[in-house]
Parts: structure tokens; sequence; C-alpha cells
């Protein structure tokens, strides 16, 4: 796997006063925001075909699910027998930044449904700040309710991938803000309003939860004084610019989208959730906030499985920033592919 080079990316955060009325936020390299509403991201990380760098026996395609709010997909088949898991997975990038089609998350997902035996539609969701919260959730939601449509009408357009999959066997997935909005999705399946008919024939198995990207007032041990290297992919000041960025105007770090713990854990209890799996990096600075979270699901009667890869940090397994990265990831397909397959 080939590593992407965090030196290019150079994230400080940082303001600027020139074109269109200055800057106003920044993480140099990944997104700029000016202060007549402007949005630059530059191309850091290449946007590849669905074709390119794929994983010997999958194959790819992009659909599109909502022309209106230019909602896509990238579907990932693996060349095996029989009915196979889907997953529903969404990229991470703080809300703000990322794509279906970065070659980090091509390369990862191509191997991962080679690895694991499982369909993956990979979900290109809105981003923030043009679309903040909740737009990334009902992206998510929008997206279940077009596989439930497809598998109902049964399309021939869509047979190439859906004659592969067993739809009661469906997981959402996601790394860092994408982990957020898998659990956002799973949340609002399982509140009080919902019922498992919502999306029917589909049948919401699990979750899995890469570095889910919470946050909180009250900072954590990890976030506050954990050793990160000079380029990490999350620093405390980076998250600070992605939650101001994706939450709604004048919410605070409590808002339950960031921290889900903020009301407490009898809000949890209330809450029917899948079997979830969180996978917690040892030198990620979100890793108390991860643990905290695992701590509170047990607590409220969830069953939630952690595991925790050792020596390696925030997305690790896209960036391949640690001599560590390759086997960890290996690591994590494994453990993915037994939890898919419980």
């Amino acid at each position: 796997m080939a590593a992407i080079s965090l030196e290019r990316f150079n994230l400080r955060v940082g303001t600027n006063l020139h074109q269109h009325g200055g800057v106003v936020d920044e993480i140099e390299g990944l997104i700029r925001v000016y202060k007549d509403g402007r949005i630059e991201r530059p191309p850091i990380v290449p946007i590849v075909p669905c074709s390119m760098g794929l994983e010997r026996g999958v194959t790819a395609n992009d659909v599109v699910i909502d022309k209106f709010s230019s909602l896509w997909a990238r579907i990932y088949v693996p060349s095996c027998p029989g009915k196979l898991p889907l997953l529903v997975y969404f990229h991470g990038g703080g809300f703000c930044v990322g794509s279906a089609a970065w070659s980090c998350y091509n390369e990862f997902l191509s191997h991962l449904a080679s690895k694991a035996n499982c369909v993956i539609i990979s979900v290109n969701y809105r981003l923030a700040p043009e679309n903040r919260l909740p737009a990334a959730y009902e992206d998510g939601l929008n997206t279940l309710m077009w596989v439930k449509q497809q598998a109902l009408n049964g399309s021939n357009e869509h047979r190439w991938w859906l004659k592969h999959c067993n739809l009661s066997n469906m997981h959402l997935a996601g790394d860092s803000a994408g982990a957020n909005v898998a659990y956002n999705v799973a949340t609002r399946l399982g509140s009080s309003g919902a019922s498992e008919s919502t999306i029917r024939p589909l049948g919401l198995r699990g979750a899995i939860l890469i570095q889910p990207f919470f946050g909180g007032e009250a900072l954590t041990w990890s976030e506050r004084y954990s050793n990160q290297p000079p380029n990490s992919a999350l620093t405390p000041a980076v998250a600070d610019v992605y939650w101001r960025l994706s939450l709604p105007l004048g919410a605070n770090r409590d808002h339950p989208w960031c921290n889900p713990l903020a009301t407490g854990v009898a809000r949890l209890r209330d809450l029917r959730l899948p079997n979830i799996m969180v996978c917690v990096s040892e030198m990620d600075i979100l890793k108390d906030r991860n643990l905290e979270f695992c701590s509170a699901l047990n607590s409220s009667g969830k069953r939630v499985e952690t595991v925790l890869y050792k020596g390696v940090g925030h997305s690790f397994q896209i960036l391949h920033n640690s001599q560590l990265s390759q086997p960890r990831t290996h690591e994590m397909m494994s453990h993915i592919k037994a939890f898919i397959d419980e």
C-alpha cells in the first residue's frame, strides 16, 4: 500500500488577509474558507476513477443516488461465491474534506472488500461548511432508502451488485468523521420513531466505528497531552476547525452530534442500537474519548467490541504513515471480517 505523505498536508491552522475578504478559517493544504463564503479545497489527495488500483478480483463502479443533491457512491464487489454481506461505508475528513474517489479510500476499500468478502457502498456525502450537519446524516439515510428502493424494484441497472448481496446482513461503517456519520445514522434508525420496516428488506446487523470523530467542551487527557508526531492527521487545533465548520451555527461541542455522551448514559439506554465494534488507535488524540464512549455503551447495556491498535495514530489505515501501518491494517481487516461474519 502506498503511503500518503502528511508532510504535503502541512496541517497547520491559520488565517490570512487578502483576496475574497480574507481567510476566516483554514487547515493549510486541505481547506480554506474566505470571508465572502468562497471555499477552496486543494487537490492534496489524488482523485481516481473507480477502475484504478483495485485489488485483484474486485470490480467497482460509481452510481448516482440523488442527482439533485449530487449524492453518489462507489460500489465494490469482490469475486466471491454466494450472497455477501453489505457494508455501507462513510469516509473521513472532519465532515469538511474527503471523497469516495480519493485514492487512499479506493485502495483501502477495494482491499477490504476482497479480504472481508463483502460488497461495499462507499458514500460520497455532502461536505461542510456548505452543508453543515445533519446533511451528512441525511445523505446516509437517503443512501439506505435508495438501496431499499433498488432492491424492491428489482432494478436491472443495479443487478450487477445487488445480486451478490445478502441485504439482511448489512453493516454501517466509517472512519473518523465517517464513523460519526455511521453512528448517527444507526441512532436515527434506532430512535423511538423508527421501526425495522423503515429499511426492510435491509437488515442492520452492526456498526463498525474506526477512530470515531467525537468531541466535547471538556477535553480528555489524550486530547490535551498526548504526544503527536509533527504530521499527525488530527491535532486539537485541526479538530477545532472541523467542528467549527461542521456543527450547526451557534452549537458548542457538547451538541449530541459531537458529544454523544453529553446527555448522559440514560439516552443511550433508550436507543435500539445494533452490535458495535469500535477501532481505537493508541497514538490518536481521540483514544480516551473513544474508550469512554465504549465504556458508556457497555454501561447502557449495548453490545460493543473494542479493539486497540498499538503504535499507530489517527487514520493510519489510509495514510500508511508508520512502519506499523500495514500490519495493523491487515489486523483491522481481519477483525472487521470476523465482526461481519458473527
